[in-house]
This record gives structure tokens, sequence and C-alpha cells, in this order.
């Protein structure tokens, strides 16, 4: 069978060149005469490949030695837990933007730990933008500013970060992470569920200041204290070694392929190509995401009605295109165009949108002009 494009939003597609290196290495790793599966993070080749894809992310994102990368198991939603557990403390307010299904989630678990303030909502526009830099207001005594960088569910995305001064600047980065530069300097933590970008489901990447993750807490439980993390280099306990592994190869991959300013050109022109045919016929196809908030991951879209939109993403398969029927919670179509889609899918889609109004234009039934 061929391989097919897949606009799954994560667990998502992987870049070839990668699967195929870990095709080629699955029964003897770098000559070790076994699997990455059966080796030991003990094991010196797999220390190797831990510190090595550490490095080349910090490599890729201008990182200093005053930050540590991080690799943890328990996917994005255990840190919407340790962010509020490590760095709210007493008497003071975690500060969270409210941009979608997962930073709601977040503040729910925040809310757990300690007191909460929502600076900015779009739940009442059902999370169709995320704000501008001046309705971000810090209220005084701020532990932290939360924010998601690219709301998957919704497709829309920060374009600017907030500057926050004092206050540490806390990212979910999920869905758009090393897909292009960003201000480091404006951010104390960053993580990431690999699935959605840069690697497989089961390892999450941390990206922290050194000096913003000391300090914590000692009756923190060791395993949702971040510096037990930092200290060991993620080798605690047994890390997601496969998980690892692989990020570290698409790591390599990005490197291979120009950097992040060279991945962001490339995305910006893949987004392009299917917004610019969602645009093509305003009245069929409707984009969920306010314009100026639009997301270049995840292109979130319907067409007139419930059963076209079934019917879209179950002739698309047809075509060679998977994965994209909508969330449940927010329905319609959903194309996830990460690293790893290349070109030759978006344009496909693209051509598929264009044959599929053609063939359904006649289907809308225009509600009569009111006298």
């Amino acid at each position: 069978m061929e391989r097919v494009f897949n606009f799954n939003p994560g667990p998502a597609a992987l870049p070839l060149e990668v699967l195929e290196q870990v095709q080629a290495e699955l029964l003897n790793c770098q000559n070790t005469g076994m699997s990455i599966l059966e080796m030991s993070h003990r094991d010196p080749v797999y220390e190797k490949i831990n510190k090595e894809a550490a490095q080349d992310i910090k490599d890729l994102l201008g990182l200093d030695d005053e930050w540590c990368v991080m690799f943890m198991g328990g996917g994005a939603s255990l840190q919407f837990s340790m962010v509020a557990m490590d760095f709210l403390a007493s008497g003071k307010i975690g500060a969270y933007i409210d941009t979608g299904n997962f930073s709601d989630k977040a503040i729910k678990e925040a809310r757990k730990e300690g007191r909460v303030e929502v600076i900015f909502s779009s739940k009442a526009d059902k999370y169709n933008r995320v704000p501008t830099m001046a309705e971000i207001q810090l209220p005084d005594n701020a532990a932290y500013l939360y924010i998601t960088g690219n709301n998957t569910i919704e497709g829309t995305e920060f374009h600017e970060y907030p500057d926050t001064g004092e206050v540490p600047l806390i990212a979910d980065l999920s869905s758009d992470i090393l897909s292009k530069p960003i201000p480091t300097e404006k951010f104390s933590l960053i993580y990431a569920g690999a699935q959605k970008n840069i690697g497989p489901a089961g390892v999450v990447v941390i990206i922290a200041r050194r000096d913003f993750i000391k300090g914590r807490e000692k009756t923190l439980p060791t395993m949702l204290n971040y510096e037990t993390h930092m200290d060991k280099e993620s080798l605690y306990n047994t890390p997601p070694v496969f998980g690892v592994y692989i990020v570290g190869l698409v790591a390599k991959w990005l490197k291979k392929q120009g950097g992040l300013v060279a991945m962001q050109e490339r995305n910006e022109k893949k987004a392009a190509v299917v917004y610019a045919a969602l645009y093509a016929h305003p009245d069929f196809y409707k984009a969920y995401a306010q314009k100026e908030s639009r997301s270049m991951m995840n292109v979130t879209f319907g067409t007139p009605s419930e059963e076209l939109d079934k019917l879209f993403a179950k002739e698309a398969v047809k075509h060679g295109m998977k994965g994209l029927k909508g969330h449940r919670s927010l329905g319609g179509l959903r194309a996830s165009i990460y690293n790893a889609m290349p070109m030759e899918g978006c344009e496909a889609l693209a051509k598929y949108m264009e044959e599929f109004y053609q063939a359904h234009k006649s289907d809308v039934v225009n509600e009569p002009e009111q006298k």
C-alpha cells in the first residue's frame, strides 16, 4: 500500500527519511546488536542519544547552557498539573490566557493547586482567536503567565508573544514547537508533547531556564519536581527511550533542512496554499479561526453542512488523504500541516478542495432573501 498524506493532528506525520532510518536501525541500533526498544537507558549508546537530542534542540533554538532540555512521559496533560505544582506558590496568582480546549484543561488543573486568574478568554467566541498584546494585562503578584502557543483543535496561533517583564512566561507549544524561530528570551519554560510536530506519542520535551527550575519545594513528589529531571539530565528513571530516540532523529532532520528559519519559510508557503484554496470560495468553505489568529500548523474549516463535512473527509481517503475530520468538540474539518507534511500534500489538498467545491456547489440551497 502506498503511503497517504497524513493530516492527523497527533499522533501525526513524521518525516519519511526519519521513519526509514528507524526502520533500518530497528533490529540493530548503532551496531549494538540490539534494538533501541531493548536498550537500557544506562547504556552509553542511549546516554549519547539522549544528550545529543537535547543539544540539537538547543542548537535549533539558539540556546546556551543557561537552558536545559528534559524528556519526560505523561503527555502535555501532566504538565498542566506540574506547572502549577512547581511554580504556583502560596499567596501568588497563576495568570492564564484561555484560547482553547487545552488551555481550559490547564486552568482546571491549576485551580486544584492554587489561585488562578484568567486574564483573557475567547471562549465566548468559541475560541476563534488569540488576544492582541494590548488585551493582556497581568495581575499584581502573578507567579507566571501561561499561554498555549498554538491551539490544535481550534486552529489559532500566537504570532507574537507577550512581554511579561519579571513575570515568568510559560508556554505549551505542543503543536508548533520547532516549526519557526521563537524569541526564547521571553520565556522561562516551554513544553511540548512530541506527537504533534517532532516525534511520536509518549514523550514530552521541556525546555527551561536552569535558574527558573532551581529551588523547587522539596516536599514535591520526586517525579513531579522539575529539578529532579534537570539534575539527572532526564535519567532519574527510565525515560521514554524510543520516543527520545525519534525526537533526536527529527531534530537532526530539522538541522539538515536548514534549521528553523528555513522551516518557517517552508511552513508558511504550505499554509498559504491551503488557505488560498479555503478563501477562494467563501460561499462554500468557512474558515473557523479569525484571519489574524489563524494557525500555520492546523487549518480549521467547514463546508455548508455537516453532511458535506463528513463526505469531504470520507472522499478524501480515496484521494490518498487521511485525518481531515475536525475535532469532536468543534466539528467541521481540520488539516494539520506540521513540519513533516510535504508541500505536495498541501497542493493535493488544495486541488481536492477545488474539485469538491465544483462537484458540490450546486448542493447548497441558498436561503431566500428577506423582503
